[in-house]
Order: structure tokens, then sequence, then C-alpha cells
């Protein structure tokens, strides 16, 4: 993911086009906008398309290492031990989660040969193993300097005319993406004359579009906006693209919550985990330990030579903290700080710490909340997922599924830590099961909740659902396609494995009130849940449970929405089994009974 510099685009690019006269001399064959507009292939004006048009291979560096080419979807890496078939830019970050789960191991990736890659100019090459990737890859240009230009991009299609030598046109093409257009100029010989159907609109990274009359406008358009984004084209793919300035919002903006610090080789994690950290624009810095205790200091962030972020600490009692610590890694909420000699801190967000019990309450009670998962000493509890919780005044909380109301009592206070926790009892008569706890808030971020304490494996992530998404037109019509009929399963597939057979002869029925029934020959069997909702990442979800039903259970997720019609709806979810060393997608396709 790019993180794009402060820019003042529109302003700065439209200033340089009424100045461009200025800068005339970086483009020799620069024509001014009175002039014939035909330009040669192999002008500065020409080049600047061709790079504009340019195919981006930095997106995949975690992979390839490489910014001048890209491999070829779909193709197999074994990371960690676990084979992964990547099969589109998403499947990319579950690459980067595998090697930030822990933070002490060592993480290698091996690419299963042979692969395609595709070069700047779309040409196609295939890869045979290591030593000729890497053979390729060390002839990138890296750092930033090579010659895509990813900060603007044409808005299409463009129409080309082509020209003699006496400048009578000979033909159009007219072109309706990136590739058509660089094939295109790779086709001319440098002396071909060609002209470009103007008004053309290009758009910045930030969304603005901005409609040049002629070639000196293309020209300086492009050209000024080569560096206005940081196009992320070094092979640190995990460093998030952090400077001084963004490092010192990030650091302002909330508490940091430590998670473990080695000094001089010596792991002092049990002495300063949960250690809360607050850093302050004057320059001050506090930290309150686990009894509730401040203790004061100072930070400053200084540039280095290096490609480091520096951050001094000082305090007079916190010593092991006394460091110019490097920044090495900004990302997933977390951020990490290290220096020589076996020193190292790692923290986390916790914006939620800014909350008061009061607060949590409230937002509790606005609206329900769906279980998206719960873990109880390192068990994932499935039967509970969908479920929904509803948290009342007086203490009163209900959780439900399709068929059934638990009734319990809830309460949000703080812990001997000063951690804000929600806690949960249900009576043992009225009791769903693995959810009666005190659960501390790890993570308040849009429509979700998160409640952990990993070490000892319970995990509690809720899905805020208001008005039961009453106003979210897809989600509505969604849920009517499913209410409508009976529907079948005309495929699934398991870690690859084709296993639509299981399911053959049975009927699912969604009903109202979140019920899906399955019967075979209009017997009914049993009840499932099933819940359609959009969650905080803005991703639909069908949610499914079946229970311990065999071999329903198998069913039981929550399924991305991948496509739907009135008689086919196509869910997708990510399985990775650790033991088995595989990891690919799910597939559950619902075919409506005619």
């Amino acid at each position: 993911m790019k993180k794009f510099l402060n820019y003042a685009t529109m302003a700065f690019l439209l200033g340089a086009v009424l100045t461009f006269t200025s800068c005339q001399e970086e483009f020799e064959e620069l024509p001014q906008p009175d002039e014939q507009q035909t330009i040669m292939a192999s002008s500065s004006t020409a080049k600047l398309i061709e790079q504009t048009a340019a195919n981006d291979g930095s997106y995949d560096n975690i992979v390839d290492g490489a910014s001048c080419f890209a491999v070829k979807f779909p193709y197999t890496v074994n990371v960690n031990g676990v084979d992964i078939t990547i099969d589109s830019r998403e499947d990319l970050h579950v690459i980067e989660e595998i090697f930030d789960q822990l933070e002490d191991d060592i993480d290698f990736l091996e690419i299963l040969f042979p692969i395609t890659i595709t070069l700047a100019d779309y040409t196609e090459i295939t890869i045979n193993n290591v030593e000729e990737l890497i053979a390729l890859a060390e002839e990138c240009v890296e750092g930033g300097d090579d010659d895509d230009i990813e900060c603007i991009d044409f808005v299409y299609p463009v129409t080309f005319y082509t020209f003699d030598i006496n400048e009578v046109q000979t033909g159009s093409v007219t072109v309706n993406n990136d590739e058509e257009l660089r094939r295109f100029l790779e086709g001319l010989d440098e002396d071909d004359l060609i002209s470009i159907d103007f008004p053309v609109t290009l758009e910045l990274y930030d969304g603005t579009k901005i409609t040049v009359e002629n070639n000196a406008e293309l020209a300086i358009t492009i050209e000024n906006a080569r560096k206005a984004c940081d196009e992320d084209d070094d092979d640190d793919y995990n460093d998030d693209d952090f400077d001084k300035e963004r490092l010192a919002h990030l650091l302002v903006e909330c508490p940091w919550l430590v998670l473990s610090v080695e000094r001089d080789g010596v792991n002092q994690s049990d002495q300063y985990e949960a250690y809360l950290m607050r850093f302050r624009e004057d320059g001050s810095v506090t930290v309150r330990d686990r009894a509730g205790n401040i203790l004061n200091g100072e930070w400053e962030l200084n540039d280095t030579n290096s490609d480091y972020v520096e951050l001094e600490l000082f305090f007079d009692t916190l010593v092991d903290f006394n460091l110019n610590w490097k920044v090495y890694e900004i990302g997933e909420g977390k951020i990490k700080l290290f220096s020589e000699e076996g020193n190292r801190i790692i923290m986390k967000l916790a914006c939620e710490e800014d909350i008061e019990p009061d607060t949590l309450r409230e937002i509790l009670q606005e609206c329900s909340w769906i279980i998206r998962k719960v873990k109880n000493q390192g068990e994932e509890i499935y039967r509970l997922l969908g479920y929904e919780f509803n948290f009342e005044a007086g203490g009163v909380v209900t959780l439900s599924n399709s068929e059934i109301t638990y009734e319990g009592e809830w309460e949000i206070t703080r812990n001997d830590q000063g951690r804000l926790v929600m806690s949960i009892a249900f009576p043992n008569t009225n009791d769903p099961g693995g959810i009666s706890w005190e659960w501390p808030l790890s993570s308040l971020k849009y429509d979700r909740l998160k409640f952990e304490i990993p070490e000892i494996g319970y995990e509690l992530v809720l899905q805020r659902v208001c008005d039961d998404n009453a106003n979210d037109g897809d989600v509505l019509d969604i849920r009517g396609t499913m209410l409508e009929g009976e529907w079948t399963v005309a495929e699934y597939t398991e870690n690859g494995m084709d296993n639509s057979q299981e399911f053959e002869g049975y009927d699912f029925n969604f009903q109202l009130e979140y019920l899906v029934t399955v019967s075979t020959n209009m017997d009914p069997l049993f009840n499932g849940l099933w819940r359609v909702i959009r969650n905080y990442e803005n991703e639909l979800k069908v949610y499914l449970n079946f229970g311990d039903d065999a071999p329903f259970a198998k069913l039981t997720d929550d399924w991305e929405l991948v496509e739907f019609s009135a008689d086919f709806i196509v869910l997708k979810s990510w399985n990775e089994d650790a033991e088995a060393g595989t990891a690919a997608y799910d597939t559950l396709v619902f075919e409506r009974k005619q």
C-alpha cells in the first residue's frame, strides 16, 4: 500500500502549466501551444507518456524484490512452511500477516517455479528458477529512481493520430488502458510522428482530475507529478514509508501499549509489558505502569544520514528506555524500535485507552454487535459465530441466534492494570458457554471492537450493526435474493480440493429472523443461522453457522461475498491449515433450485 506525501496538487500543477516556459530547457522538443501538435516518438514528451503507461512492478516487492517487473497471477509461494496461492494483490497482504505473526522468528519465502513475470513494457518472460529471478532483479533501479511514473494516470480512452514525413495524417488509434498505450508506442519507429486528440484528462494519485489542451501542458503536468507522491519503489516492503513528520503525528495521536522490551540482549518484557506511553507535542512523554504510577520523560525525533528516523527517549527513572532508538517499522498499528547490542521495544497503538468507561458503555448500547470471533484458552468457538449481542441499560445483556436468546449481565470497568474491560456473566442455567469473562479492550476502530489477552488465548471480536443494515441497499438486495426459494450447493472447494459431492441432495431455505433450514427430499433436517452484513472494512459478508452438524459445520464461516445474481451466490473465505502446511481460498457457490 502506498503512503502519499502532502502536496498542493491542483494549485501547483496549474501554476507549473502557466509558467511552463521557464522549464522548457528540460524538454528539447517541447512545442509551443500554437505550433503543430505532432511530436516524434523519440521526443521527451513521448517518453513521459510512455513512462506514465508503464507497468508498475513495485506492489509485489515482498515476493520478487524488484520494482521493474511483477509476477503474473496466479502463482504459489511457500511462506514459513505454508503454501499460499497468490491470485490477486489482496493475497500479498496474507504474506505480510504471516511474517508479522511472531516477532522473533526467522521469516522465509520460497517461490514455486516456473513463474511468469511482466516487465514495464508488458512483455512477459518465463522464469524457471531463483537464479534467473535474482539476475533480473539486480538489473532494476531501486530506491524510487526507476522510469515508471505512478503518481498520475491517463483517463481513457485516448485517441492518437499517425502522420507521414510530410505531416499528412495516415491513421488513428484509440487506446483504452495503459497496456494498449504502451504497446502502441513500442510499435513506433523513433522518427515516426504522432499527435493526440486533445483535450486529454489525467487523474492524480489523490483523485484530482486535470484536463490539458496541448502537448506543452501535458508534458509539464506529467513531469511535475513525477515526484508528487511516494511510489514505494524501494525493496523495504514493510517500512510503510514513514518520515519524520508522519512519525511525529502518529506518536502523539494516541497512547502506545508496550508489548516487549529487550535491553542489552536481555528480555525485559515481563517487567514492562502493558506499560502505557503517551507522547505529547511539547516534547514530554509520560508512562503509566501497571500499578497506575506515572513516570515523566522527554522525547525528540532526529533525522539521520541513513534510512532511519531516530527517536530519542530520556527518563530519570525508566532508564531501560533511555536511548536513541532507530524506528525500523510502522504497520498494523505497531511500531518497532531498535538499537545495536540487543536493544528493542515493540509497542502498539492503544487509542482505546483514551476512552472512559461511560463512553464505551454508550458505544455498546447504540447498536447491536455481531460475534466475528471467540477464542477461549486458544480454542476458537465456531458455534457462536454470527450470534448477536444487545447491551441494554441497567446492566442487562442478551445474546441470540435465530432460535434462542440468552440473558445475562454486563459492566464496563478498569482492571488492576488500568485497562478498560467488559465483564460479561451468564447464569449457569442460561449460559451459551465460552463467553462469560472479563474481556480487556484491545482495539476500537471503525465499527469493530476487539477484546483479548493473546498470551493465554482469549479473544473476542465484535462487529457493529446498526438498524440491521436497513439503509444499505446492497445488503437488502442480497437478503431479498436469498429469501426467494430454495438453494443447493453447486460448488464447494476446501483448501483447493473439490468437496461439492458432500452436499449433494441437500436444500437450503433462507428465512426471516436469520433462520436457515437444511432439508432433503422436502424433509427438514435442522436449522442454522445466516446473516448478511457490511463489515467495518466495507466488505459484504455472509455469515453461516450450522453448529457441529457434519458435513455442514464446514460451511460455518463469515464468507466474503464475491458475486450474486438471481440464480447464483458466490462466496469465498481464506483457509490456512498450519498442520498441513497449506493455505488457499475456500469457495462456496449456492445455486437457486429450479
